[in-house]
């Protein structure tokens, strides 16, 4: 990195050095080798991914460095999504319009299917959670900017219920290290001062598994004594392709590979429950997305036989008994179901698509990007069969702008008065005029977006 990649991924600095410094670099940059606009020069793919982690959750990237890496990789448009934070949207939003691309955000959370009346059904089968029986991953996307401070509002209890289980499962972490003649973590500078969550963050199971990391690398090295330690002190192996990974002391992604590992091999061992008040009953969610004027997703996992971040073991999730969650999704007010080309397979896609299309459910596309190994590429979403995802994500951009400026033009809002189109005419409708946004300036451009609809309406 140069001097201003350094201060754009500074998880420390404020988030307005960090645009500075993006400015400073995009116009030091934006003639490129050749001259003229940078855009000339990196080939826009007409890719995108609006489900990019940050430092809010657990990445190596700053909203900032997110926006830019995904510039670089030839994206059009970006978008984050953080475990229990809205604390990267406006940071990100800003990155994207510097760098002349679209930009939108979300959250991410865990939620309980088991207290609705199909309950007992959830209650004995895993959803998208690897972690636990009857609760999900879902995601809140498309919030306006001005219901921000309310998102951060309902998000609080949420984070400070999973504080206390972090609290708790670092105690339980400490044990596992200690009886394996390692030092053990202090809560306070191993975890919290090394995460954002006095800034808004959230402190997720991976930032537990990074200091536990740091403690195992600081007892065996980097190279193949750590794979020798972790078999003899922890009985976890890594396996021959990890193994050799941890060997390479010079690897640049040793930290995510090790993490991987450990999510897999110790966190089971020191994981706790989160309760009532941490994963909140999805139709506490789903009504507060709806009240913001935002847009609740089931995330969609489907069956796994390989994960491509490593933090996944082969296992069976939503697959078997798709046709009673999609009635649970609709009967619980979601508004659309997000799923991931590059990772489902083309029966479990075009399953997912069936689905979606018979419930009228929004489809969103978006790879979680979490780790430095991750590209941010996602080719698959340009396959004929998958392009339509392009048009949802400038669909929820233009979303996110309008419904900033006037809550009536939500893009499902009742009172929208294009509400009488079908969701596909509306999707495409919106996705044209996201496209149309001057997005080097997207929030002074929406106004004028919005007096376009009006006239169309």
């Amino acid at each position: 990195m140069n001097d201003l990649t350094k201060v754009i991924n500074d998880p420390f600095l404020e988030s307005g050095e960090r645009l500075d410094a993006l400015n400073k670099w995009y116009v030091q940059n934006s003639g490129g080798k050749n001259g003229g606009d940078p855009k000339k020069n990196i080939s826009r793919s007409g890719e995108i991914n609006n489900h990019i982690h940050t430092i809010y959750s657990f990445s190596p990237y700053t909203p900032a460095m997110a926006a830019l890496m995904a510039w670089e990789a030839g994206l059009e448009a970006a978008g984050s999504v953080d475990h229990d934070s809205e604390a990267a949207s406006q940071e990100m939003i800003a990155a994207c319009a510097v760098l002349g691309m679209g930009g939108c955000s979300g959250i991410e959370l865990r939620v309980d299917f088991t207290r609705g009346p199909e309950g007992a059904f959830f209650a004995e089968r895993k959803l998208n959670n690897p972690d636990s029986f009857g609760s999900a991953y879902i995601t809140i996307q498309g919030i306006p900017s001005t219901a921000l401070e309310k998102t951060a509002s309902f998000l609080k209890p949420i984070r400070a219920a999973r504080f206390d289980r972090n609290q708790k499962m670092i105690e339980k972490t400490n044990e596992i290290l200690l009886d394996a003649g390692l030092e053990s973590i202090d809560f306070e500078t191993g975890v919290i001062q090394k995460s954002q969550y006095r800034r808004g963050g959230e402190i997720t199971e991976r930032h537990l598994m990074a200091a536990a990391a740091e403690r195992i690398v600081g007892r065996f090295g980097r190279g193949p004594e750590l794979a020798g330690g972790l078999k003899k002190n922890f009985n976890i192996d890594p396996g021959p392709k990890l193994e050799k990974l941890l060997a390479d002391q010079n690897n640049p992604h040793y930290l995510y590979d090790l993490l991987g590992i450990l999510k897999t091999g110790l966190l089971p061992r020191c994981f706790i429950q989160p309760n009532e008040n941490e994963c909140i009953d999805a139709s506490l969610a789903v009504d507060f997305a709806l009240s913001i004027n935002a847009v609740p997703a089931y995330s969609y996992l489907g069956d796994v036989e390989e994960s491509p971040t490593g933090d996944k073991k082969a296992e069976k999730f939503e697959d078997d008994f798709l046709p009673e969650l999609f009635e649970e999704i609709k009967r619980l007010g979601f508004l659309a179901a997000a799923y991931m080309p590059p990772r489902n397979t083309r029966p479990q896609i075009e399953r997912i698509q069936r689905f979606c299309a018979e419930g009228n459910l929004m489809e969103i596309s978006g790879v979680d990007i979490n780790s430095s190994r991750q590209s941010f590429n996602c080719p698959e979403v340009l396959d004929p069969r998958c392009r339509h995802l392009l048009d949802t994500t400038w669909a929820l951009i233009a979303h996110e702008r309008l419904a900033s400026i006037n809550s009536t033009w939500g893009l499902f809002s009742p009172r929208n008065p294009l509400h009488s189109l079908s969701l596909q005419k509306r999707i495409i409708l919106y996705a044209k005029a996201g496209k149309t946004l001057d997005l080097h300036h997207p929030e002074a451009s929406a106004h004028s977006l919005l007096e376009g609809l009006k006239r169309f309406a």
